[in-house]
């Protein structure tokens, strides 16, 4: 069978969430020695050594690459089937087309979004539901948000789990650990989020009860982190820091490098993810694998990624988030605990798990 894959997400050189997804799935379908056969299409070629015993398919075009140049593609060489994991199908595309839909994130929190972007999320995601012969989630909540809000036939839709990051662990090292602190601005005990700055990481409350954080509890932790690039609405995160007085124990240090990430990681007392919504949570796993415990949400796939090794937290209740930074900094043994019950966490999750099952309903449509 030959699997065409859209990858041109895959080849980002500074990948977030859902082109991480695409580059470590396509690695791991690869990695799985099936007899079918992937072509891979990318707007331009990627390093030789990235998806070896892949037919790349490079097809340079200025605008609307999928619209145009990949349905274009689609009429002259079509595949057997079509994968696309972090993007849209493109309007002409071949009968058996299988898509990932990641989330409906933009639905349950409009206001996190500009207009422009919604509409857009909206329409490309109600096409994705539609056209796609099969549909992959990275959840049960984003299974259930899709059969609840397009009215997708459950039988259409499948969850595959992403998995964890095999090359994170813990770094135990000071000389690495302090160099990484060193290079982001970071001195001293610190909590860490990291991921993109955007609304609907609910990061203005996580900033609300940082400030309650330290100025009710008798704490060695005298900073909060925020690492990630910059989305929508970042200014109102510094008027917010502005207006408490509070710009010297928030740190900015921007996109950190993958291989900077895990030191980061490990050296944080915890990772505090409490987003509003998510359609898996990649950060939880990554934080759990470098040993950091972790303090996240109640809502969405967020209990369903974690299970008992966080502590779960109303994501609107900023005293409950405060509360739960209190716990971490002073009760060593459930920080001890949550870490070891992290570790179990991870091996929950793998990418050749989640190929597997990739694979499995890319042969179906064919049957």
């Amino acid at each position: 069978m030959l699997i065409g894959v859209d990858a041109s997400r895959a080849i980002a050189r500074r990948p977030t969430g859902t082109e991480t997804y695409s580059r470590r799935l396509i690695r791991a379908l690869l990695d799985l020695k099936s007899p079918h056969r992937f072509r891979l299409y990318i707007r331009s070629a990627p390093p030789s050594d990235l998806f070896p015993g892949a037919e790349l398919r490079p097809i340079p075009f200025p605008r609307l690459w999928t619209h145009i140049r990949l349905s274009w593609e689609m009429v002259r060489q079509p595949p057997e089937v079509l994968f696309v994991p972090a993007h849209v199908l493109p309007p002409i595309h071949p009968a058996k087309s299988v898509v990932t839909i990641h989330d409906l994130g933009y639905l349950s929190f409009p206001a996190a979004h500009p207009w422009r972007q919604r509409l857009y999320l909206h329409l490309s995601t109600r096409w994705n539901a539609r056209a796609a012969s099969h549909i992959l989630a990275d959840s049960e909540a984003t299974r259930a948000d899709l059969i609840g809000h397009y009215g997708t036939d459950p039988d259409k839709v499948t969850v595959a789990y992403p998995g964890a990051d095999e090359s994170l662990h813990p770094v135990r090292d000071p000389a690495i650990l302090a160099a990484a602190r060193a290079r982001y601005g970071i001195s001293g005990d610190y909590f860490l989020y990291l991921g993109t700055l955007h609304p609907r990481k609910n990061l203005r409350r996580l900033i609300e009860a940082f400030d309650d954080f330290v100025t009710h509890q008798s704490t060695s932790v005298s900073q909060l982190v925020l690492a990630g690039k910059r989305g929508w609405l970042c200014r109102d995160l510094d008027d917010e820091i502005e207006r408490r007085g509070i710009h010297h124990r928030i740190r900015f240090p921007g996109y950190v490098a993958s291989e900077d990430k895990a030191a980061l990681l490990s050296g944080a007392r915890a990772f505090l993810f409490p987003s509003l919504h998510e359609g898996f949570g990649l950060p939880v796993l990554e934080a759990q694998a470098c040993g950091c415990p972790v303090i996240t949400s109640t809502t969405s796939s967020l209990p369903e990624v974690a299970g008992d090794s966080a502590l779960l937290v109303d994501p609107r209740d900023t005293a409950a988030i405060s509360d739960a930074m209190g716990r971490l900094s002073r009760e060593k043994a459930l920080r001890e605990a949550l870490i070891e019950r992290g570790f179990a966490n991870v091996t929950r999750f793998s990418w050749h798990a989640c190929a597997e099952t990739v694979i499995r309903v890319l042969q179906t449509q064919l049957c």
